[in-house]
This record gives structure tokens, sequence and C-alpha cells, in this order.
């Protein structure tokens, strides 16, 4: 163990002869009386103390939608894309028209819709008139009630080609209608335009996302497994904002590797109200892992690295200063494990420790 050790009459000395070099005549040594009690009162210490070792884990990810708040839109029929009312990346509300689209079926529906509705109009006069006639027992029964079944039949006929045109979206009448927002969102992808041919087997029209909230997909090597459990508070960054960490927690782990990247997935959902965070972002995501064991902790700050070795400066009790050596365990964000070199109490300078450190070793 590397140890120099002053006392503070001789670091004093030290530190006034400093000072002298700056200045002559009678007025200066006023100045020296006055600054060397400032520069020992502003001399800070913590105490070495046994804390849990933290090991700080490293893993990649990225941030994607939050399925559950997703929405992709594919055509139902054969058609043509009429007028189109959105670009990629506009911001949606739900009810909003997105899109006009003709189709022959559609067109077919509104026709049989019609129909129906004719129909029904003509059924309804006539039973009009048969309740009379029963009334006035000039019709059986019978007759009146298979006129109520046939009303009842065209009725039900009527509702199921209603039910069947809102599937295709708002009808706007000849053989149009007009597709509109599920739900409030982004407009993340778009594959429409104006005239484009249309039918089932066509992918998705257009995509619209919630990204209020986003999800943090961390890859989960087999060999960090153990390490990563779901509840875990985690902190991470992006490449976009490289000074800024954002928070959360897993909120769950895959119980299935996966097979192109050879990792298990874990889950972070975040609160994205200021939509900082975009999907396909890289994300470094760090996780405090408690290894168990117990080590002298210090403030990251307090070392010295000099000619490949660390160094502190302890505050002995009677007030001199010694440079110690010290091996190091590990660290965790703003703190070091020491293997060795320093003791459970001992007073370690944590302000103005080089200017210290250079004083003794220019003694």
């Amino acid at each position: 163990m590397i140890t120099k050790k002053i006392p503070l009459f001789t670091l004093t000395i030290l530190f006034l002869s400093l000072v002298s070099c700056t200045g002559n005549g009678e007025g200066n040594s006023d100045k020296q009386a006055e600054i060397v009690p400032a520069f020992y009162s502003s001399v800070k210490t913590v105490k070495a103390a046994y804390e849990t070792r933290i090991e700080m884990l490293t893993l990649t990810g990225q941030v994607e939608y939050d399925s559950d708040k997703v929405i992709n839109y594919y055509p139902l029929t054969e058609g043509v894309a009429g007028r189109v009312y959105f670009s990629l990346g506009d911001k949606v509300e739900k009810g909003q028209a997105l899109l006009d689209i003709h189709s022959k079926d559609l067109s077919e529906l509104q026709s049989e819709q019609s129909s129906l509705q004719a129909e029904i109009r003509i059924i309804e006069r006539e039973l009009k008139s048969a309740r009379e006639m029963f009334k006035d027992k000039m019709l059986s029964e019978k007759e009146l009630l298979e006129i109520e079944a046939k009303l009842k039949q065209s009725q039900t006929s009527l509702s199921k080609v209603k039910n069947d045109m809102q599937l295709f979206g708002s009808d706007k009448g000849n053989g149009v209608f007009s597709i509109k927002a599920p739900m409030s969102g982004y407009i993340v992808a778009k594959n429409v335009t104006s005239g484009s041919t249309l039918s089932s087997d066509n992918g998705s029209l257009f995509t619209i996302a919630d990204l209020s909230t986003v999800w943090v997909v961390v890859n989960v090597y087999a060999g960090n497994l153990q390490l990563v459990k779901e509840g875990m508070d985690v902190n991470f960054t992006t490449l976009s904002y490289p000074n800024e960490t954002f928070e959360g927690k897993i909120n769950l782990m895959s119980q299935v590797f996966d097979p192109e990247d050879k990792v298990l997935k874990a889950r972070i959902i975040i609160s994205n109200k200021d939509l900082k965070l975009k999907p396909g972002m890289s994300t470094i995501v760090y996780l405090k892992n408690e290894v168990g064991e117990k080590n002298i902790a210090i403030p990251s700050d307090a070392l010295i690295f000099d000619k490949d070795h660390y160094f502190v400066i302890i505050k002995n009790t009677d007030g001199d200063f010694q440079i110690r050596e010290v091996f190091l365990k590990g660290h965790s964000g703003q703190t070091t494990y020491i293997k060795s070199g320093l003791s459970e109490g001992e007073e370690v300078v944590i302000s103005n420790h080089l200017l210290i450190y250079s004083g003794l070793n220019n003694k």
C-alpha cells in the first residue's frame, strides 16, 4: 500500500508559499491569512462505509408501437380508391373521414337496400288494410299473420343489408363509401393513393397508432437471463437524446426466445405524452443488479488516477492529510466499490483533493 502523510501545519505552510508567489508587499500577508482558512473550510469529506454492491447491466433495445393501440385498415371488398384525405404523419381524430372508395359490391347493396325499403313500404300499407279487414271479419287471422310475417322477414333482410354496409364505412351513395378513423392517433403507414385498385387481398391501406404510450423492447441474452426480472426499475437513453435519461420498469418478460435474434424480449411500457420517443429508435437500457456482496463504497469523484494507480486523500483524526492507494472492486453510476486500501469510517476527501494530492507530491 502506498501512503504519503503530511501534517496540517506543514500543508498550511505549503499553501502559504503557493499564495506568496502571487505577489509581494505588506498588504499581501493579510490576504494569505484569509485564504488558508477559507481553503480548509472548503475541504469536504465522506466516511467510507460498507454498501451492498450494485452492478449495472447494460442491454440494447428499440422503441416500438404499443400493439394494443395500433389499427391497420384492410379493404373488405374490391373497388377503387377515390379521394384520400390524409398524408403520412398526420394527426387524425376518431370519426374523421380518411378515404373514399368506389365499390361495385356496395352499389349492389345500395340497390338491395332501396328495393327492400320500397318493399317494406308496400307491405306496411298492405298490413294496414289487412288489419281493417280482419277487424271487419273480412280476413282470417291466418292471412293476417302471414302478412305480418312477410313484413318481419323484409325488415330482417333490410337490417342485414344495413349491417353489411356499415362494415364498409359511411355510405355516401352512388356506390361510394367513406372510411373514417376508428380511433385518434397518427398515420404511421400509408399505402393508398387516389385511383389505386383495391381488393381484399391487398395489404393494409393505412395504419393509425396512438403514440401517447410506446414500448421499449429489450434484448435479453441467455447469459443475462437470471439478472433480469419483471418489475425491475430501469433507465434508458437514446441516440436522439443522449443527455436525457428515461425511467421505466420491466413490465413483461417473454417466455420464448426469438428464433432470429436468439434473445428473450423484455417489454417496458413508457408514457410518451410529449412524443419524444419514436418507434424505431435504438436505446441503451441500464438495469441495477444487487450482487449481495458488501464492499467499502465511496463517491467515484473522490478517486485520483495517476501513473496507472488509483489513490484517495484521507483526512486523519489529527487533521493531517494522507495519500492512500486503493484497489477497486467495481463501479455503479457515481459510486466506486473498494476491494482494499480503505477501512470503514475513514474520512475520504471529496473536494480540493487534486490540489492536496499535488501539494503532497511536491513536498
